[in-house]
Protein backbone atom coordinates (compact mmCIF):
# COMPACT_ATOMS: atom_id res chain seq x y z
CA UNK A 1 0.00 0.00 0.00
CA UNK A 2 1.16 3.63 -1.02
CA UNK A 3 0.83 6.85 0.57
CA UNK A 4 0.47 9.82 -1.70
CA UNK A 5 2.10 13.10 -0.34
CA UNK A 6 0.51 16.35 -1.58
CA UNK A 7 3.09 18.53 -2.13
CA UNK A 8 2.93 21.87 -1.33
CA UNK A 9 3.40 24.75 -3.42
CA UNK A 10 6.23 26.78 -2.59
CA UNK A 11 5.67 30.18 -0.49
CA UNK A 12 6.95 31.85 -3.16
CA UNK A 13 5.13 30.96 -5.95
CA UNK A 14 2.12 31.48 -3.96
CA UNK A 15 3.24 35.22 -2.94
CA UNK A 16 2.91 35.51 -6.67
CA UNK A 17 -0.11 34.16 -7.77
CA UNK A 18 -1.60 36.52 -4.95
CA UNK A 19 0.35 39.42 -6.09
CA UNK A 20 -1.09 38.62 -9.96
CA UNK A 21 -4.39 38.43 -8.70
CA UNK A 22 -4.39 41.54 -6.57
CA UNK A 23 -3.28 43.25 -9.97
CA UNK A 24 -6.04 41.82 -12.01
CA UNK A 25 -8.02 43.20 -10.00
CA UNK A 26 -6.62 46.53 -9.55
CA UNK A 27 -6.90 46.81 -13.52
CA UNK A 28 -10.20 46.03 -13.80
CA UNK A 29 -11.23 48.61 -10.62
CA UNK A 30 -9.30 50.91 -12.08
CA UNK A 31 -11.86 50.96 -15.61
CA UNK A 32 -14.87 52.01 -13.39
CA UNK A 33 -13.22 55.51 -12.82
CA UNK A 34 -16.14 58.13 -11.25
CA UNK A 35 -15.90 62.02 -11.92
CA UNK A 36 -16.91 64.23 -9.03
CA UNK A 37 -17.28 67.36 -10.22
CA UNK A 38 -18.85 68.91 -7.49
CA UNK A 39 -15.29 68.82 -5.62
CA UNK A 40 -12.99 68.96 -8.23
CA UNK A 41 -13.18 69.20 -12.27
CA UNK A 42 -14.31 66.81 -14.10
CA UNK A 43 -10.93 65.24 -15.96
CA UNK A 44 -9.96 64.51 -12.94
CA UNK A 45 -11.59 61.03 -11.80
CA UNK A 46 -12.10 59.14 -8.32
CA UNK A 47 -11.04 55.35 -8.72
CA UNK A 48 -10.36 52.40 -6.02
CA UNK A 49 -7.63 50.72 -7.75
CA UNK A 50 -4.72 51.34 -4.81
CA UNK A 51 -7.17 49.13 -3.12
CA UNK A 52 -5.67 45.70 -4.10
CA UNK A 53 -2.19 47.12 -4.25
CA UNK A 54 -2.46 48.37 -0.72
CA UNK A 55 -3.93 44.61 0.37
CA UNK A 56 -0.58 43.08 -1.42
CA UNK A 57 1.31 45.15 0.59
CA UNK A 58 -0.06 44.22 3.80
CA UNK A 59 -0.54 41.10 2.85
CA UNK A 60 2.61 40.04 0.33
CA UNK A 61 5.49 42.18 1.26
CA UNK A 62 5.76 46.16 1.87
CA UNK A 63 6.87 45.98 -1.93
CA UNK A 64 4.55 43.84 -3.17
CA UNK A 65 1.84 46.65 -3.95
CA UNK A 66 4.98 48.35 -6.97
CA UNK A 67 3.87 45.46 -9.53
CA UNK A 68 0.10 45.47 -8.65
CA UNK A 69 0.17 49.08 -9.30
CA UNK A 70 3.00 49.09 -12.26
CA UNK A 71 0.57 46.22 -14.03
CA UNK A 72 -2.93 48.27 -13.92
CA UNK A 73 -1.16 50.82 -15.19
CA UNK A 74 0.05 49.22 -18.28
CA UNK A 75 -3.18 47.68 -18.20
CA UNK A 76 -4.59 50.86 -18.35
CA UNK A 77 -2.56 52.15 -21.28
CA UNK A 78 -4.67 50.47 -24.16
CA UNK A 79 -7.23 53.06 -23.09
CA UNK A 80 -4.94 56.04 -22.28
CA UNK A 81 -6.05 59.20 -23.28
CA UNK A 82 -3.46 61.16 -21.46
CA UNK A 83 -0.55 59.40 -23.36
CA UNK A 84 0.22 57.61 -20.81
CA UNK A 85 1.28 60.62 -18.51
CA UNK A 86 -1.83 59.76 -16.82
CA UNK A 87 -0.94 56.11 -15.88
CA UNK A 88 2.32 57.23 -14.92
CA UNK A 89 1.19 59.69 -12.22
CA UNK A 90 -0.93 56.98 -10.93
CA UNK A 91 1.82 54.78 -10.66
CA UNK A 92 3.84 57.23 -8.76
CA UNK A 93 1.13 58.17 -6.22
CA UNK A 94 0.10 54.36 -6.04
CA UNK A 95 3.62 53.15 -5.16
CA UNK A 96 4.09 56.64 -2.55
CA UNK A 97 0.92 55.42 -0.53
CA UNK A 98 1.33 51.63 -0.65
CA UNK A 99 4.79 51.02 0.02
CA UNK A 100 5.36 53.60 3.04
CA UNK A 101 2.08 51.82 4.25
CA UNK A 102 3.57 48.17 3.48
CA UNK A 103 6.56 48.65 5.20
CA UNK A 104 5.23 50.50 8.99
CA UNK A 105 2.28 47.69 9.17
CA UNK A 106 5.37 44.62 8.65
CA UNK A 107 6.83 46.55 11.90
CA UNK A 108 4.05 46.97 13.40
CA UNK A 109 1.13 44.50 12.90
CA UNK A 110 -1.85 46.20 15.31
CA UNK A 111 -4.91 48.12 14.12
CA UNK A 112 -3.29 51.28 15.49
CA UNK A 113 -0.08 50.27 13.05
CA UNK A 114 -2.14 49.65 9.96
CA UNK A 115 -4.22 53.49 10.68
CA UNK A 116 -0.58 55.12 11.26
CA UNK A 117 0.44 53.38 8.45
CA UNK A 118 -2.50 54.28 5.84
CA UNK A 119 -2.40 57.74 7.52
CA UNK A 120 1.07 58.38 6.92
CA UNK A 121 1.07 56.58 3.48
CA UNK A 122 -2.09 58.77 2.30
CA UNK A 123 -0.17 62.08 3.42
CA UNK A 124 2.96 61.07 1.32
CA UNK A 125 0.45 60.60 -1.81
CA UNK A 126 -1.07 63.61 -1.23
CA UNK A 127 2.30 65.95 -1.04
CA UNK A 128 3.95 64.26 -3.56
CA UNK A 129 1.18 64.71 -5.86
CA UNK A 130 1.32 68.20 -5.84
CA UNK A 131 4.74 68.01 -7.38
CA UNK A 132 4.28 64.97 -9.75
CA UNK A 133 1.19 66.82 -11.20
CA UNK A 134 2.96 70.16 -11.76
CA UNK A 135 6.32 68.99 -13.03
CA UNK A 136 4.69 65.93 -15.16
CA UNK A 137 1.26 65.41 -15.69
CA UNK A 138 0.13 69.27 -16.57
CA UNK A 139 2.89 70.26 -18.54
CA UNK A 140 2.02 66.81 -20.61
CA UNK A 141 -1.54 67.87 -20.07
CA UNK A 142 -1.34 71.39 -21.76
CA UNK A 143 0.56 70.19 -25.28
CA UNK A 144 -2.16 66.84 -25.55
CA UNK A 145 -5.75 68.16 -23.89
CA UNK A 146 -5.96 71.96 -23.01
CA UNK A 147 -4.12 75.13 -22.54
CA UNK A 148 -2.96 76.02 -19.00
CA UNK A 149 -5.86 78.57 -18.85
CA UNK A 150 -8.70 76.45 -20.01
CA UNK A 151 -7.36 74.03 -17.04
CA UNK A 152 -7.00 77.11 -14.28
CA UNK A 153 -10.56 77.39 -15.80
CA UNK A 154 -12.16 74.67 -14.53
CA UNK A 155 -10.41 74.67 -11.14
CA UNK A 156 -11.70 78.21 -11.21
CA UNK A 157 -15.21 77.39 -12.01
CA UNK A 158 -15.17 75.75 -8.57
CA UNK A 159 -13.12 78.44 -6.71
CA UNK A 160 -12.15 81.67 -7.98
CA UNK A 161 -9.61 82.59 -5.83
CA UNK A 162 -7.55 79.60 -8.04
CA UNK A 163 -4.81 82.18 -9.00
CA UNK A 164 -2.40 80.29 -10.67
CA UNK A 165 -1.56 75.92 -10.98
CA UNK A 166 -0.04 75.65 -7.53
CA UNK A 167 -2.85 77.14 -6.08
CA UNK A 168 -5.16 74.55 -7.81
CA UNK A 169 -2.78 71.61 -7.05
CA UNK A 170 -2.42 72.76 -3.26
CA UNK A 171 -6.58 73.09 -2.87
CA UNK A 172 -7.81 70.56 -4.54
CA UNK A 173 -5.85 67.58 -6.07
CA UNK A 174 -3.78 67.18 -3.14
CA UNK A 175 -7.06 67.06 -0.44
CA UNK A 176 -8.49 64.38 -3.72
CA UNK A 177 -5.32 62.04 -3.42
CA UNK A 178 -5.59 61.74 0.18
CA UNK A 179 -9.21 61.35 0.68
CA UNK A 180 -8.87 59.09 -2.57
CA UNK A 181 -5.88 57.08 -0.32
CA UNK A 182 -8.35 57.39 2.75
CA UNK A 183 -11.02 55.76 1.22
CA UNK A 184 -8.88 52.67 -0.39
CA UNK A 185 -7.61 52.35 3.67
CA UNK A 186 -11.27 52.41 5.01
CA UNK A 187 -11.95 49.49 2.97
CA UNK A 188 -9.01 47.83 3.30
CA UNK A 189 -9.77 47.93 7.07
CA UNK A 190 -13.21 46.32 6.39
CA UNK A 191 -12.04 43.47 4.40
CA UNK A 192 -8.08 43.20 5.24
CA UNK A 193 -8.70 40.40 8.45
CA UNK A 194 -11.51 38.29 6.60
CA UNK A 195 -9.42 38.07 3.81
CA UNK A 196 -5.85 38.13 5.43
CA UNK A 197 -7.51 34.69 7.53
CA UNK A 198 -8.62 33.22 3.77
CA UNK A 199 -5.36 33.49 2.41
CA UNK A 200 -3.27 31.84 5.43
CA UNK A 201 -5.69 29.02 5.04
CA UNK A 202 -3.87 28.21 1.72
CA UNK A 203 -0.74 30.27 1.97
Amino acid sequence: MTTTVKKRVPTSVRKIAVTAMLAALAAVIQLLEIPVPAFIPEFVKLDFSELPALIASFVVSPVAGIPVCLIKNIIKLTTTNSAGVGELCNFLLGIAMVVPAGFIYKYRKTRTGALIACLSGCVISAVLSIFVNYFISYPVYFQVLAPEEAVLGAYRALNPNVGNLWDALIWFNAPFTFIKMLLDSIITFVIYKPLSNALKRVW
